[in-house]
């Protein structure tokens, strides 16, 4: 569809919102621009998962789900899964795999949640998550997380595709 007209409607610093007029269309269509994220799958040498238990706002409740955040301007999407796997969980690894991306609501959004599995986890200090997170390490063995995604306990649908795909990794 041809665009007739874009007007920024409100900039949160990071995420900005964007109304456009497309031909044919009788009313405008409502974009959420935002920079890309990142969900980062631990596992350590036991084969335990590294995970939070986070507090999500939007749903006044807390999730248990893989590490993860924001990519800075600039950053490459790996480099981002590694940072926010020690910030918010104190872990470091050995070897990043990706497990590829999805866009997590294309119906609105323009940005990528991009998947990483870490290898090797070890615990190299205390999480030192930003000043607006309120993140608490989990470790969970296979058949506890196998476990918590048949009955329904992690609820975050990007932490469950990230989680899944990591599950299929030999």
């Amino acid at each position: 569809m041809r665009e007739l007209h874009r007007v920024a409607a409100f900039d949160a610093g990071f995420f900005r919102v964007e109304q456009v007029r497309l031909a044919g269309r009788s009313s405008p269509v409502t974009l959420l621009r935002m920079p890309d994220w990142v969900m980062t799958v631990a596992v350590d040498a036991a084969g335990a998962f590294v995970l939070v238990r986070q507090h999500r706002f939007g749903i006044a409740g807390e999730t248990v789900e893989p590490a993860g955040g924001l990519v800075d301007p600039g950053e490459a999407p790996e480099a981002a899964a590694v940072r926010e796997l020690r910030e918010e969980t104190g872990y470091a690894g050995g070897e990043v795999v990706p497990l590829g991306f999805t866009h997590p609501n294309p119906v609105l959004q323009d940005n990528r949640c991009h998947f990483f599995l870490v290898r090797g986890a070890v615990r190299v200090g205390a999480p030192c998550p930003d000043a607006e997170e309120v993140v608490a390490p989990v470790v969970m063995g296979r058949a506890a997380l196998e476990a918590a995604l048949a009955g329904g306990q992690i609820t975050h649908a990007l932490a469950e595709v990230a989680l899944r795909r990591a599950l299929a990794q030999p």
